[in-house]
């Protein structure tokens, strides 16, 4: 279950819940068009599932 996630970001952070901001910092995405790879794990899926309206994911 343990593979790599591309996920990118589509939407801006500004205006949006702390938390949300929190897991995007988390996930390590700063701005817009930004993708990044990140493991499959249960944390990361559950940021973002929380995010999920402002991302773009795909498995790699």
């Amino acid at each position: 279950m343990t593979g790599i996630l591309l996920v990118t970001m589509k939407k801006s952070k500004f205006g949006r819940l702390p938390l949300h901001q929190a897991c995007l910092k988390g996930l390590g995405l700063k701005k817009i068009n930004q993708t990044v790879e990140v493991l499959n794990t249960p944390e990361n899926k559950g940021m973002i599932n929380k995010i999920s309206y402002m991302l773009s994911v795909e498995e790699k």
